[in-house]
């Protein structure tokens, strides 16, 4: 499908509905780094049949508004980063640590314990299933590796760098495989990149 020049197109997630997951809960808490499961109010052995329902009406609500690159509303993730983040090999998610936020609060974090890999591929079956419900330009969404490594706490890398340049790694394979997979865009999400632009990011990037 052809794109007009100045295409639109969500950049962030699309509201998760209240009846998939608890607003309150969510509302009164850091966005979590670490998995939450508690958020969902779906019983585990629903709930992914339940997050693919609450895509498909995402879907077909960016369409309704005329949306040209449609994307899955990020609506099985419980933040924009640990749905990626918490799939990775060398990260300890039941025993985590603690790091700032952007706005300088501690939160709790995976812990580095080994060098970062990822297994598998995370989000090729979510790219599928928002292949499979529209016909349109699709895009999806990866958290980027300077973000993620300021999201952690760093308990086996010499240095942030080195840490970041794990994640970049894991990014750049999650990234191929998405592409592979039919991905039109994918989006690779930085906040931190602007919340501390003088921390040693941009060798992150070279790969």
């Amino acid at each position: 499908m052809s794109l007009p020049l100045l295409p639109t197109s969500l950049v962030g997630s699309y509201a998760q509905p209240e009846w998939l997951i608890d607003r309150a809960k969510l509302a009164g808490r850091f966005p979590p780094r670490v998995r939450a499961k508690e958020l969902w109010r779906i019983p585990p052995e629903h709930l992914a049949e339940a997050q693919d329902d609450a895509t498909v009406v995402a879907i077909r609500l960016q369409e309704e508004a005329g949306l040209d690159i449609l994307t899955d509303g990020e609506i099985r993730r419980e933040s924009y980063s640990n749905h990626f983040a918490t799939a990775l090999e060398g990260v300890d998610i039941d025993n985590p640590g603690t790091a700032l936020d952007r706005s300088g609060h501690p939160n709790p974090v995976p812990r580095i314990v080994g060098p970062i890999s990822r297994p598998h591929a995370v989000q090729v079956a979510d790219l599928e299933f928002l292949r499979a419900h529209t016909d349109r330009t699709i895009k999806i969404t990866v958290p980027g590796p300077f973000t993620m490594s300021q999201q952690a706490q760093n308990d086996h890398y010499p240095d942030a760098e080195a840490a970041a340049m794990g994640y970049a790694a894991a990014v750049n394979a999650e990234i191929k495989d998405l592409f592979a997979a039919g991905a039109d865009v994918v989006q690779i999400d930085e906040p931190y990149l602007q919340a501390r632009p003088d921390a040693p990011a941009r060798t992150a990037w070279r790969r």
